[in-house]
């Protein structure tokens, strides 16, 4: 072995060493800095990956779940340099992927996308704001794009009108919702359109009359305000509570 060859087995053999001695490193404030890997306990198998820089999240950071002694990318966050917002990226089991959008902290934030099992088609669109609390429209679809659900939030509660639709298109179902509670008309249709029932919610239960309906025909009303005056108990006959 030539002297040159020595020199460059030795040179690699200390890059070698500097590398996997500035893994998991803390600065002079005892803060994670440098290169960090992190691995399930009492196993080699890793559990995440990245970089700190005195004590914060820089660049991309890859996170593992334990499959079977073997670990399979599961998320990845890439993290602004002047806030604690990362873009998210979530992967099922086959690599394929299911959902993304951004976290500041661990709260969701901003418009967040969900895929079907194919990791391209849509599955749900969701809009959160700043303290990752639903806000705004949510959209469900179906496998063949169309839209089955749209509902509106407010601060995290259904508010507004909600709507459920076939996959043809026609709408299955009609309410409105005020602060988390069904309180308004409320609709019910048929496969092909026709309605079969309505009637008004307020605070969450059903309350005046109530129609039904059959092959467009009225046969059925039901007053959901009636309260008796009697009621039977043990056989007998009692003044019904209100």
């Amino acid at each position: 072995m030539t002297y040159q060859n020595i020199i460059i087995i030795f040179t690699l053999l200390n890059v070698g060493m500097s590398w996997a001695q500035s893994i998991n490193q803390f600065d002079a404030d005892g803060e994670r800095h440098g290169r960090w890997l992190k691995h399930y306990d009492g196993t080699k198998v890793l559990r995440y990956e990245g970089e700190f820089f005195h004590g914060k999240e820089i660049g991309t950071f890859k996170f593992y779940k334990n499959d079977e002694g073997k670990p399979l990318l599961a998320a990845t966050k890439t993290f602004n340099d002047s806030d604690n917002k990362a873009s998210v990226q979530f992967f099922n089991d086959h690599g394929k992927l299911l959902s993304e959008g951004i976290m500041k902290g661990k709260a969701y934030i901003g418009t967040w996308t969900y895929y079907q099992n194919n990791g391209q088609d849509l599955l749900t669109v969701e809009h959160y704001d700043h303290n990752g609390k639903l806000h705004g429209e949510r959209l469900v679809y179906y496998d063949n794009g169309e839209v089955a659900e749209i509902q509106h939030y407010n601060g995290g509660l259904l508010d507004g009108k909600s709507k459920w639709f076939s996959e043809d298109q026609i709408v299955l179902k009609e309410y409105i919702y005020v602060n988390g509670e069904l309180h308004g008309p409320a609709k019910y249709f048929d496969s092909k359109g026709a309605l079969i029932a309505e009637g008004e919610y307020k605070k969450g239960k059903k309350t005046g009359i109530w129609k039904f309906y059959e092959k467009g025909k009225l046969v059925e009303e039901k007053d959901f305000n009636y309260k008796p005056k009697y009621i039977k108990v043990d056989g007998k006959y009692k003044k019904a509570p209100h």
